[in-house]
């Protein structure tokens, strides 16, 4: 489970940078490595960091959640 949250949690910081950039520059780095948004190496990149965004987000409300309950290491 620990290396699903860090790819998780790599994933979004890709993600984040590749929105950077294209808010900055309109450079869409994901798209330059892999040939362009719409092959399947690209979309499958694309997927991966919204399911990871996705999970982010639960992560996130769980750990809200039982801080509002009686607190978590994760409210720290």
């Amino acid at each position: 489970m620990k290396l699903i949250n860090m790819l998780v949690r790599l994933l979004v910081v890709v993600g984040a940078i590749n929105w950077g950039l294209v808010g900055f520059f309109q450079f869409d780095l994901v798209a330059s490595i892999f040939g362009g948004s719409t092959t399947m190496l690209a979309r499958v990149i694309y997927a991966a960091v919204g399911i990871a965004g996705v999970l982010s987000f639960k992560s996130i409300y769980k750990c809200a959640c039982s801080c509002h309950k009686g607190g978590n290491s994760c409210c720290k």
